[in-house]
């Protein structure tokens, strides 16, 4: 049994999928698929079924991936002792971001880390929550700037700031001239969200939870519009089309011609964007300078926090 052997199996469960595996670890799938059954003879179990499409992982199989995974972690985790013996911050950092916060916050957060750790280059992955979780449970990301609640136990987590909800109002609207909104207003106005799959948008449906319903009566929303991404949909209510709500960070920092936002009553909803990474990760420096260059970011209008 060896490493090599433990990278193959992980990535084919990953991929489902023996030429997609191959791929990812740079070896012709020939090669791949012979060092699994070699693997599987030596074990004499069967670590995955076979498929005409997909493959499959055994439920025997599954408890040997995760095994397997360990071990990886842990041999990884060797390479980066003797790494912290010479320089702890020598090398690049994998990082994963949500897509509410990632064109945001990276501008500014690439800007500063390589003012202060040039020798630590960010590797960066926008993407869904969910997908971010799955990367850094294979090793394919380092840590990763989430959004609280997520579905993970067994993850390191460090508040980094609480964040406020904005209202984006178009500037011909009535509410535009508010110097406040409060939530249940919303209710009867058309409102834009984000797809299925943004972690936003259930913070947004449980602010309001009459947007889900999709309500066309007189006490519901009239109608709802989905979007792919915040900027998209701040071009919608710009059009007039409707309003939605955003995350204080992505309110630009000069005035709109055509989109006014316009705070929140109390209480104030807000979001709690922290970051996350693997116990077993050995780079705590690097942890803490990424740390530090996020706090030394503007962060215009949130609150940020320590632990």
């Amino acid at each position: 049994m060896t490493l090599t052997e433990l990278r193959y199996i992980v990535a084919v469960a990953r991929e489902k999928h023996f030429g997609r595996a191959a791929e990812a670890c740079f070896v012709s799938q020939p090669t791949l698929s012979v060092a699994i059954k070699k693997l599987e003879d030596e074990l004499d179990v069967k670590i995955f079924e076979r498929g005409a499409s997909e493959v499959s992982v055994t439920p025997l199989g599954e408890e040997i991936v995760r095994q397997a995974q360990a071990v990886l972690d842990q041999a990884a985790a060797i390479k980066e002792i003797a790494k912290r013996g010479k320089d702890p911050l020598n090398g690049p950092l994998k990082l994963g971001v949500i897509y509410t916060i990632g064109p945001y916050l990276l501008p500014d957060l690439v800007r500063n880390a390589i003012e202060r750790v040039p020798q630590m280059p960010l590797m960066l992955h926008e993407n869904f929550t969910i997908k971010l979780l799955e990367m850094l449970r294979t090793g394919e990301l380092d840590c990763a700037i989430l959004a609280e609640p997520f579905p993970e136990a067994g993850l390191a987590v460090a508040p980094l700031y609480d964040e406020p909800f904005v209202v984006a109002v178009p500037r011909t609207h009535p509410l535009a001239s508010r110097e406040h909104i409060a939530s249940e207003e919303l209710k009867r106005e058309t409102m834009l969200l984000l797809g299925t799959g943004h972690c936003f948008r259930d913070h947004v449906l449980e602010v309001c939870p009459e947007f889900a319903r999709f309500s066309s009566d007189a006490e519901g929303i009239r109608k709802s519009f989905e979007g792919s991404s915040l900027e998209t949909i701040k071009h919608m209510v710009a059009s007039g089309m409707g309003l939605t709500v955003v995350p204080q960070l992505s309110v630009p920092r000069e005035p709109q011609a055509h989109v006014a936002y316009v705070p929140f009553a109390a209480p104030v909803p807000t979001r709690r964007v922290v970051l996350v990474w693997r116990r077993t990760f050995t780079r705590y420096e690097a942890i803490a300078a990424l740390r530090n260059a996020i706090y030394a970011c503007e962060l215009a209008g949130v609150h940020k926090l320590s632990e």
